[in-house]
């Protein structure tokens, strides 16, 4: 409680002695007799806001035809003379080897590992099946849209 009742006084003596502002204080400049002189503040910079939207990236990949030939270079080029002749069966235990082989895979084809899927990456012939596996771009109601449908069967895209 005694705390209490002193605080008015301090907030007094503070305002009435002519004691600078805590900021003042920090951005002051100290002349020779110890004398802190004010500063005034900089103007803040006021920043646009950035208001275009970037364009959503397309999920859309076609395996290239010659995945084989590229992706067994990409991993005699990590894993060096480590491989054997049998390079679908090379383990990707060692993280380091398995971080350099994907991101040059991801740079070369343009089509990135998904983090929920790392995991599954247990030896090169993973990678081969998730490079070889096409992805579309469009949702299942847009491909059933371009589709023949049967006559008794309609889209409505409006309720």
């Amino acid at each position: 409680m005694a705390a209490l009742r002193g605080l008015p006084r301090v907030w007094r003596q503070h305002l009435s002695l002519g004691v600078p502002a805590r900021r003042a204080l920090w951005e002051g400049k100290r002349t020779q007799e110890g004398v802190i002189e004010a500063v005034e503040p900089a103007a803040p910079v006021k920043q646009e806001p950035v208001l275009v939207c970037p364009l959503p990236r397309s999920k859309k990949y076609h395996p290239p035809e010659d995945l084989q030939s590229r992706l067994e270079s990409h991993i005699r080029d990590v894993f060096g003379s480590l491989v054997s002749k049998n390079w679908q069966d090379v383990s990707l235990e060692d993280g380091r080897m398995k971080y350099r082989l994907l991101t040059q895979l991801a740079v070369d084809l343009g089509h990135v590992v998904p983090n929920s899927q790392l995991h599954q990456m247990k030896n090169v012939n993973d990678i081969l099946v998730f490079y070889s596996t096409p992805v579309k771009d469009i949702s299942k109601f847009d491909e059933l849209s371009t589709q023949e449908l049967p006559s008794n069967l309609k889209i409505s895209w409006q309720y």
